[in-house]
């Protein structure tokens, strides 16, 4: 009987691939400290590679001390925030270690947010000190006077370019949009100034392993974005438990695609982090679009590359594929969003490449699950939790009560992954942390070898006729589809049954399909009552940043639609 195991019982450790520990034993070390040993481990391999400019871990912890330096300058002193407002480029990597070597909260924004939720997160975290890029500092300058902020410092894509681009960019950049001109204003420096300037001996600073080291803002697509606290320790400790999960790659030999945007929780914990404790090469892409992530590849040859569906599903949609050899790459990771089983299939018949999928939250640092690596891999699972993370499946009603293995019910974790809480924000820390467990909001099932599927968001449930309907189910169906790209599907009113399904659908390029033909082909592959009423084409589908669509948008704006 199925119903007989008990999450308790922590029946994944048997699927544990060889040489992974069901508990680790953690070294009490912060990130700044971390890269400080591996400077002195591997001075003179590469750390960082932009556009073919490269440093070394020597130059990156000599330019973080310099940065550390400058921002104690400025004034910044333990337990203060400072913002970083950049893509993947050297001094977004270079920011974020001087704000913790001095003890400070680093506080990562998306350079595409307007300045309304910019606004609400310079305030929210008190933000003191802001790095950006040339193309957003006047915008900045003139958000200033609404936050705490006092000094911007700015960088510009064409700081670290090796010869002849570098003579080439400053010709082309403002023509092609790739660099812009600074007003004058009081307190706005220039990052290699700065970097010039000041001398790498900061102020000696220690931090407490339990100390907050950033806030971390959530995507803000279920409300208002909520800063996650994480401490040194979660840090730490995440970075320890990734290596501990993957025992066949050993420091100082990879080279990480860093392509997933760092300013989100999955890049820089298991890019930008991991790639530092590991003494690994980080070739930084910041704008992880299919051309410039197959130019990367193929220019760079990279060995690991966790990297999101909307870059899977654009990679195989690319001309550019045919002449890309992914030999290079020996693991492949998914993650941030479902990636849809047939596109798991169609990467792994084109390149040769094997993907894990994983699992993780904003809250939780943010890895919980990952298929093993070197063991059982069950393709459209998020995989079994990571060494010293424990999972329930609990009732939707209760909140408490177990169910039987193989039900759905809302997944809960508990591990030293998990954030303090939320940022000034008590009821919806005790919403979401509750006796040591924190409650995804994601509806999930375990199966008799404990590895996990996630059904959907509880949030996004379609209730049509009484009947429970996860949207991914319907997704999956269409993604099938030879002609559909991708697909998202949500609940419309109905007078009748509460709820209908509605599915949004692009189609690859140079198909054309009706809504009838879609509808008939799902006749015989979904339960009646699941079945779409209605289906719209569009173009292209809002998302973030990091892949996931925004099915909460596709909502709001059909109700909206629906008003008028």
């Amino acid at each position: 009987m199925t119903g007989e195991i008990r999450y308790q019982e922590k029946t994944w450790v048997k699927s544990y691939e060889k040489g992974v520990p069901e508990k680790i034993n953690y070294e009490e070390i912060c990130l700044p400290d971390i890269l400080d040993r591996t400077a002195k481990q591997f001075p003179d391999k590469t750390a960082l590679i932009f556009q073919g400019y490269s440093l070394t871990f020597r130059q990156f912890k000599d330019m973080v001390d310099r940065f550390a330096t400058c921002l104690a300058d400025f004034g910044i002193k333990k337990g203060d925030a400072v913002a970083i407002l950049l893509p993947n480029v050297i001094p977004c990597v270079i920011a974020y270690f001087s704000i913790l070597k001095i003890g400070a909260i680093s506080v990562m924004n998306n350079p595409l947010y307007t300045d309304r939720e910019l606004d609400h997160q310079f305030n929210d975290s008190g933000s003191k000190v802001l790095i950006t890029l040339d193309l957003l500092a006047n915008r900045m300058i003139d958000l200033r006077p609404k936050t705490k902020i006092k000094q911007i410092v700015y960088t510009s894509i064409g700081d670290y370019l090796p010869f002849p681009k570098s003579l080439l960019f400053p010709l082309v950049a403002k023509k092609k949009k790739l660099a812009a001109d600074v007003k004058p204003a009081p307190d706005v420096f220039k990052w290699k100034d700065c970097i010039t300037k000041y001398s790498p001996n900061p102020p000696a600073v220690k931090s407490g392993f339990e100390d907050v080291a950033m806030y971390q803002y959530t995507g803000g697509t279920t409300g208002v974005s909520k800063g996650v606290m994480l401490t040194h320790a979660n840090l730490s400790k995440q970075v320890q438990q990734i290596e501990a999960w993957f025992p066949k790659f050993s420091k100082g030999t990879e080279i990480m695609l860093g392509a997933l945007p760092y300013f989100h929780v999955f890049g820089l914990s298991v890019s930008m982090n991991f790639s530092v404790h590991m003494g690994w090469t980080q070739v930084l892409v910041p704008r992880p679009q299919p051309e410039p992530l197959l130019e990367t590849i193929r220019n760079f040859r990279p060995t690991f590359a966790p990297l999101v569906p909307t870059m899977y599903i654009g990679m195989l949609n690319h001309p550019d594929l045919k002449k890309t050899n992914m030999g290079c790459i020996k693991g492949a990771f998914s993650g941030s969003a479902p990636l849809p089983v047939e596109i798991i299939h169609e990467f792994e018949r084109m390149t040769g490449a094997i993907i894990v999928e994983g699992f993780g939250l904003t809250e939780t640092t943010p890895v919980t699950h990952i298929n093993p690596f070197g063991g059982v891999r069950k393709v459209g699972s998020i995989g079994i939790p990571i060494s010293d993370t424990e999972c329930r499946i609990v009732s939707l009603e209760d909140g408490t009560a177990d169910v039987p293995v193989g039900d759905p019910g809302e997944l809960i974790i508990r591990g030293p992954q998990i954030m303090r809480g939320y940022k000034d924000m008590p009821e919806e820390t005790a919403n979401t942390l509750r006796d040591g467990w924190c409650f995804t909001g994601d509806i999930a099932t375990m199966d008799q070898d404990g590895y996990f599927y996630i059904v959907d968001r509880k949030k996004d449930m379609i209730i049509s006729g009484g009947f429970n309907i996860y949207p991914r189910d319907i997704d999956e169906v269409f993604y099938q589809h030879p002609k559909v790209q991708e697909a998202c599907s949500i609940g419309i009113p109905d007078p009748m049954r509460g709820e209908n399904v509605k599915v949004f659908v692009v189609l690859r390029e140079g198909e054309t399909a009706t809504q009838e033909e879609l509808l008939k082909y799902c006749e015989t592959k979904l339960a009646k009552y699941k079945l779409p009423t209605e289906i719209e084409f569009r173009k292209e589908l809002p998302k973030t940043n990091v892949g996931k669509v925004l099915r909460k948008q596709l909502r709001a704006e059909e109700m909206e639609k629906r008003k008028k």
